[in-house]
């Protein structure tokens, strides 16, 4: 063996350590899923608002459209 031998004492410290790059490889994975989930709802609320004013759009231009037939011809 080259020099890295573990006394039984040591197990402990060894688990918690091996524990703790465990937790910490997990926490990384969960922050970048978390990441794409968020840039998927960014995207999602971008759509929404853009269908929101699409719609407001049309509701718009109907009224204009009603209000341009409604006002007699000047003459």
């Amino acid at each position: 063996m080259d020099g890295a031998r573990v006394l039984p004492g040591d197990w402990a410290s060894h688990r918690i350590d091996a524990q703790e790059r465990i937790m910490a490889l997990q926490f990384g994975q969960v922050e970048k899923r978390l990441e794409r989930i968020e840039a998927m709802i960014g995207g999602l609320e971008k759509r929404l608002w853009m269908s929101l004013y699409g719609v407001a759009g049309v509701v718009v231009a109907q009224a204009v459209q009603s209000l341009i037939e409604f006002v007699p011809k000047g003459g």
